[in-house]
C-alpha cells in the first residue's frame, strides 16, 4: 500500500475499549499507534464477546497498531511515557495517564506542541462527569430513542455498537483538526471529550438536519410522542423477505406510480410534494402492499431499479458478509483476527487513490514492541497561523454536496474556518432545502449550511463548466456526494480536476461506493440500512401495534448520514494534511454502506465467525434494556454488564437473592413508580449504568450539556425562532467556538465569489445570469 496519509503522525494511546477505534481510524490512515497497555495487557483484551478465549471487539479495534508495556508503579516506565508523549503528536487519554503519574490535562500544560484528547462518557466536569454510560445509555439520553419504536409501547434500542462508533468518530474528527491547527500555528491542545456530547451532535441530532422526507413533512412542534415510524420509509413484506422503499423526488414517484399501473386516485400533481403523499400513504401503500406480496426481494429490486425507484431489499448481517458487492470490492478482508483463529472481518472506512486504507495487520500481542517510534518526525513546517484563530481558515471547499451526508461534511469544514462555496443549479436545488408550505427555509438546511456562501451556475453549460474550472483551479477540494458518474457526466472527474490543480482533493461519499455491482444503484441512508442488515437487528419482540405491518423500526433515524459526514470529514481532512506536505492531491471516497458495516464491526465479525461454525464463541451477556417508569410515556435504559452488577442491583430492588430470571420483572416494577431521573441517580451511585430517555427538549435542559455549554441560539432571519445550533466539536482550549453566518439562499453570493474570486465585471456577470448560465437572487 502507499504510504498512507497521516504518515509520520506519532500517537499514543492510552485509551481503553470505549476509545480504540478512535486511535484505529488513524492508525488505518498511517499513523503510528503505539498502545501503552499495563503489565497482563490492557483489560479491554478480555472484554466480551470472545473467540478463543480473545476479544473480538479488541481484536478489531486494535489492528494497525503497536502495543508496549509500561508499568505505572515503576519509575522508569513513567518517565518512558512521559519520553513518549514528548516527541508523540496526538495522545488519546480514557483516564490511564494519570496511573502513570501526570493526568491529560497536565500533559498538555507541560507539551504545549501535543494535542491531547482526553475521553470520558460525560466530560471531566460538570454535575454528571462521574455517571457512566453503555452504548445503551448514550442512546437514550442523546435523544434518539424517543424517535425509536411503535407509537404506542416500549422504545426500540438499536444494535449494540452504534452510539460508540458514532462517538469515536467525532473523536477523531476532533483530534484531527486540533492536529492540523497545530501544524497551522505550532500549538497542541487539550480536548475534554464528553461521548454523551458526541452522540448528542453526530448520532441521530434532534437540533440537526433530519433528512430530506422531514424536511417536507415535520411540525415546527417539539414532538413528545414517538412519531409514526412506518411510512416515512416504508417496509413491505414480500415472498421471501422484506422490501423497503425511499422515494424521494418528484420522478422518484411518478417511477412508483408507472409501476402501480397509473393508478387514477393519485395522478394530482400534488402528489409529487413529499407532505402530500405521506398524507395519503395508507392509501398508496395497500396498493403496493398487493403489488409486492407475492414477489421476491430479487424480482422486488430489480423492477425497482428498472422504474427509476429507491429500493432495497431488507437482509440480514450475514447476508452482506458474502455478497458479490463487498467482497468485490474488497470491503471484506478475510484475515487472522487471533492467534489460530481466521474470520471475514470490515476492511475499513477509507478508499484513497483507489487503494484501501484499513486493515493491514491484526491487533498486536501484549508488549510486542518497545516504547519508541517506527515512524520519522514529521517535516517542520514554518508555522503561519496564530494561536486562537480558526485552524481551517485559507482554505477553499467547493461544495457540490447534496441532502445530509454532504451537507455535513461541508459544514464541519465551514465551521472550522473554512471558505465553503455552495454550489447549485437552478433546476436541481439541494433537496434539503425543500421545506414546509410557506416556510422559505427548512431548519434542516438552516443547521446544515450555515457559515456557507452560495454560487448559481448551470454546471451542464459550456459556460458554467468554465467558471467551475477557475474556481477549482484555486481552491484546495472539492465535495461531492451525487450518485458515481455524475462528475464524469459532467467533465469534472479527478482526472480532470488534477489537471485544473494538482494539488485539488476530491472528496466524496455514495450510497455503496464508486465501484462494484451495487454502485450504481439509487441509494438513501435508510436503503443503506436495509441492504446491510441494520434494519433487520434494529427491532421488538414485542407484536406490532394494530396497523403495523412489521417489527422493524429504524425509520425515523438519519443514520448513517451524519456519521458519514464525519468520517468523510476525517478522510478529506488527512488527505489535505498530506498534500501540505508532499504537493500530492487526492481522490478519497466514503461509502456509506461500508460505514454501516464497520459501525457493527464487533456484530459483522461474530456473525462471520459463528456462520463459519466456530464453536469456541463467547457471548457478551450483559443486558441493555429498556424500562417503563412514572409519568405518561416515561422511560429509562438500565445496563447490567457483570455479575457484580447484578448483585449490586438486586441489593438495591431489596431482594439480594433474587434469581436472574426474575430480575427483568422486579427491576421493571421498581422503575415503574419512580421517575426516569430518580431511577438514574440511585444506580448511577451504585457505579451502573442508567439513563433516562430524553426528548429534544430534555436535551436542551440537561445540566450537563448546559454545564458543558454544547449549543447556542442561531438566528436566521427566515426563519422565525431562534434554532440550537452545536458550539463546535468538542471544546477545545485554542480554537474558537463555530462562527454563525446564516445558511443563504440559493445563489445568493453568486455576484460577490464572481467579482472577487474571478475578477469578473458586473456587466460580464449580469450578462451570464441573462444567459442563464448564472443565477441570483434579484
Amino acid at each position: 500500500m502507499p504510504e498512507g496519509l497521516l504518515a509520520a503522525v506519532r500517537v499514543v494511546d492510552l485509551s481503553d475499549g470505549k476509545a480504540d477505534t478512535v486511535t484505529r481510524l488513524l492508525a488505518d490512515l498511517g499513523a503510528d499507534v503505539l498502545k501503552v497497555e499495563p503489565p497482563g495487557g490492557s483489560p479491554g483484551r478480555r472484554s466480551l464477546p470472545t473467540v478463543a478465549g480473545a476479544s473480538i471487539p479488541f481484536a478489531v479495534h486494535n489492528a494497525n497498531k503497536r502495543s508496549t508495556v509500561l508499568d505505572p508503579g515503576d519509575d522508569g516506565d513513567r518517565r518512558r511515557l512521559l519520553d513518549l508523549a514528548a516527541t508523540a503528536d496526538i495522545l488519546v487519554d480514557t483516564g490511564r495517564a494519570a496511573n502513570y503519574g501526570a493526568s491529560a490535562a497536565d500533559l498538555a500544560d507541560r507539551y504545549p506542541h501535543l494535542v491531547v484528547l482526553s475521553i470520558s462518557d460525560f466530560g471531566a466536569t460538570g454535575p454528571r462527569s462521574s455517571w457512566r454510560a453503555t452504548d445503551a445509555v448514550l442512546y437514550a439520553m442523546g435523544g434518539s430513542l424517543a424517535r425509536s419504536g411503535p407509537t404506542v409501547g416500549t422504545p426500540v434500542l438499536p444494535p449494540e455498537g452504534i452510539a460508540s462508533a458514532t462517538a469515536a468518530a467525532q473523536a477523531a474528527w476532533a483530534a484531527l483538526a486540533a492536529y492540523y491547527n497545530k501544524i497551522r500555528c505550532g500549538t497542541g491542545d487539550y480536548i475534554d471529550f464528553s461521548r454523551l456530547d458526541a452522540v448528542v451532535m453526530s448520532l441521530d441530532p434532534a437540533f440537526g438536519a433530519h433528512g430530506q422526507v422531514a424536511a417536507g413533512i415535520r411540525s415546527s412542534s417539539r414532538w413528545r410522542g414517538r412519531p409514526r415510524n412506518q411510512d416515512a420509509y416504508p417496509i413491505y413484506p414480500c415472498r421471501d423477505g422484506y422490501v423497503r422503499l425511499c422515494v424521494m423526488a418528484p420522478r422518484q414517484w411518478r417511477g412508483l406510480r408507472r409501476w402501480l399501473g397509473e393508478p387514477d386516485d393519485f395522478q394530482d400533481p400534488k402528489y409529487d410534494v413529499i407532505g402530500a403523499r405521506f398524507a395519503a400513504w395508507p392509501q398508496i401503500s395497500a396498493l403496493v402492499a398487493a403489488l409486492f406480496a407475492g414477489k421476491t426481494m430479487k424480482e422486488l429490486v430489480a423492477a425497482g431499479q428498472e422504474h427509476g425507484v429507491p429500493i432495497a431489499a431488507v437482509l440480514t448481517p450475514s447476508r452482506i458478509l458474502t455478497s458479490e458487492h463487498f467482497q468485490a470490492v474488497g470491503a471484506i478482508t478475510d484475515a487472522e483476527l487471533v492467534p489460530g483463529v481466521r474470520a471475514q472481518v470490515p476492511t475499513g472506512y477509507f478508499v484513497v487513490d483507489g487503494e484501501r486504507a484499513g486493515f493491514r495487520m491484526p491487533a498486536p500481542t501484549v508488549g510486542h514492541d518497545d516504547p519508541g517510534w517506527v515512524a520519522d518526525p514529521a517535516p517542520v513546517s514554518s508555522a503561519t497561523g496564530t494561536t486562537g484563530e480558526y485552524p481551517l481558515a485559507g482554505l477553499r471547499i467547493l461544495d457540490l454536496g447534496i441532502i445530509v451526508a454532504g451537507g455535513e461534511l461541508s459544514r464541519l469544514f465551514g465551521d472550522l474556518g473554512a471558505d465553503v462555496i455552495k454550489i447549485e443549479s437552478a433546476e436541481y436545488p439541494d433537496g434539503l432545502r425543500q421545506a414546509r408550505v410557506g416556510d422559505p427555509m427548512s431548519e434542516s438546511f438552516a443547521w446544515t449550511h450555515r457559515n456557507h456562501r452560495a454560487l448559481g451556475v448551470d454546471l451542464r453549460s459550456e459556460a458554467g463548466k468554465e467558471i467551475f474550472g477557475r474556481l477549482v483551479a484555486e481552491a484546495d477540494a472539492v465535495f461531492a456526494n451525487f450518485k458515481p458518474g455524475t462528475l464524469t457526466s459532467l467533465g469534472f472527474n479527478y482526472d480532470a480536476l488534477r489537471a485544473l490543480n494538482p494539488r485539488i482533493v476530491l472528496a466524496g461519499s455514495s450510497a455503496f461506493g464508486n465501484r462494484g455491482p451495487w454502485s450504481r444503484r439509487l441509494g438513501y441512508g435508510p436503503l443503506v440500512r436495509a441492504t446491510t442488515g441494520v434494519t433487520r437487528v434494529w427491532t421488538s419482540d414485542e407484536a406490532p401495534a394494530e396497523g403495523g405491518r412489521h417489527p422493524f423500526y429504524d425509520a425515523t433515524t438519519i443514520f448513517p448520514d451524519h456519521v458519514v459526514g464525519r468520517i468523510a470529514a476525517i478522510l478529506a481532512l488527512a488527505a489535505l494534511i498530506r498534500r501540505d506536505r508532499h504537493q500530492q492531491g487526492a481522490h478519497v471516497h466514503i461509502s456509506q454502506a461500508e460505514v454501516v458495516v464497520n459501525q457493527l464491526d464487533t456484530l459483522f465479525v461474530t456473525e462471520s465467525l459463528l456462520a463459519a461454525g466456530i464453536a469456541d464463541v463467547r457471548s457478551d451477556t450483559s443486558v441493555h434494556a429498556v424500562y417503563p417508569c412514572a409519568g405518561d410515556d416515561e422511560w429509562c435504559v438500565v445496563s447490567i454488564t457483570s455479575d457484580g452488577e447484578f448483585r449490586c442491583l438486586a441489593e438495591i430492588l431489596g431482594q439480594p437473592g433474587l434469581p436472574p430470571d426474575e430480575l427483568g420483572a422486579a427491576l421493571r416494577e421498581w422503575t415503574s413508580t419512580r421517575t426516569p431521573l430518580e431511577v438514574a441517580e440511585t444506580l448511577q451511585q451504585r457505579g451502573i449504568a442508567a439513563g433516562p430517555m430524553h426528548r429534544p427538549p430534555d436535551i436542551l435542559e440537561d445540566p450537563q450539556l448546559i454545564h458543558r455549554g454544547l449549543f447556542h441560539d442561531m438566528t436566521h432571519p427566515l426563519i422565525a425562532r431562534p434554532l440550537p445550533a452545536e458550539t463546535g466539536p468538542a471544546p477545545f482550549r485554542h480554537i474558537p467556538q463555530a462562527p454563525q453566518r446564516p445558511a443563504p439562499q440559493p445563489g445568493q453570493d453568486t455576484r460577490r465569489v464572481c467579482a472577487e474570486l474571478l475578477g469578473m465585471s458586473p456587466e460580464e456577470i449580469e450578462r451570464l445570469i441573462g444567459d442563464k448560465v448564472l443565477f441570483a437572487p434579484d
